[in-house]
């Protein structure tokens, strides 16, 4: 792996990327979602979490993030495991039409990892990118926020609700956030 995607200083503000093995769009359903945001909330209130900026899209999810403790490698690893395992139980309890093809996917990809035992929710990799300069901090900010956009969702950042840009256009957003200077 390279340097580029390790968390080297574990007190730095870190932009990540989430993406689902096979990039299933498991986030159109609004019970996984809401799983991810209150494991997220979570992470904040219990493991030290900061949000500065985040975006669901249906398949994957980007954030700006950083850990008062100084474990953003040991926290981003937990919410993965614990949202994986809740948003499998729930495809399997849910009236999903597309539980079979997903539990497949997430199956296969589990059997080809000799890390899991059973399925494999999120691809392994976090992507993790230091930000250190203001310049990248408005450069990945700004390709957080456009995100929505740029998929056609919406015609301005701040009306897609699963995203910061609310915060940042003055609306009240889902997650708690500490803005970005």
């Amino acid at each position: 792996m390279s340097r580029n995607y390790k968390i080297h200083d574990k007190e730095g503000i870190h932009f990540v990327t989430f993406a689902r093995v096979g990039w299933v769009d498991v986030f159109t359903r609004q019970v996984y979602r809401d799983i991810l945001l209150d494991s997220i909330r979570y992470c904040q209130k219990e493991k030290g979490l900061v949000v500065h900026s985040w975006c669901i899209m249906s398949n994957h999810v980007h954030m700006i993030v950083r850990s008062e403790r100084g474990d953003l490698s040991g926290t981003l690893r937990d919410l993965k495991k614990f949202t994986a395992k809740k948003i499998i139980e729930a495809i399997r309890q849910e009236n999903e039409s597309r539980r079979e093809w997903m539990l497949a996917i997430f199956q296969k990809a589990g059997r080809e990892n000799s890390n899991n035992k059973d399925y494999q929710f999120w691809r392994q990799d976090n992507k993790p990118i230091e930000i250190y300069s203001n310049q990248g901090m408005d450069q990945k900010l700004q390709y957080v926020h456009d995100n929505a956009v740029e998929s056609g969702l919406v015609e301005n950042a701040e009306d897609y609700l699963y995203s910061s840009a609310r915060d940042y256009a003055g609306k009240k957003g889902l997650l708690e956030i500490e803005f970005l200077e």
